[in-house]
């Protein structure tokens, strides 16, 4: 997969579920590698665990960024969800994610800005159709 990923823009990994958003111009030999990842790991844990044939992932979804807009707002999204779920308060205590990067390149008050000009309140409500 590394081969087509030309970079990671933005991750986060919570208890059941993870977020990446990377720029490639193979979006099928991503999806290939995620389904083999899942694969794998399942068998694996579903062998540690004593649970062959549960369900670990369910699957993985692909949407196209559309916009700069769209970019930024899933940028805020990706490092929101752990207060959206409730692990959290703020982003920067959430540790398994690349925040701390991200505001390491664009600093405080440029993330405050993005965060304020790119809304997500109606992100996956077709607003970046």
């Amino acid at each position: 997969m590394q081969s087509c990923v030309k970079s990671i823009n933005a991750w986060v990994v919570l208890p059941n579920h993870y977020h990446i958003l990377v720029k490639t111009d193979d979006v099928l030999e991503i999806l290939k590698s995620v389904g083999q990842l899942h694969g794998k790991t399942s068998y694996l844990w579903n062998g540690e665990e004593n649970k062959r044939g549960r369900q670990v992932w369910h699957g993985a979804a692909e949407h196209g960024i559309k916009s700069e807009r769209h970019f930024w707002a899933a940028i805020n999204y990706i490092y929101n969800n752990p207060v959206k779920h409730g692990y959290v308060k703020k982003w920067s205590d959430w540790p398994f994610s690349s925040f701390d990067s991200y505001l390491n390149d664009v600093g405080r008050e440029e993330a405050e800005e993005i965060w304020r000009e790119y809304d997500i309140s109606d992100m996956g409500k077709e607003w970046d159709v």
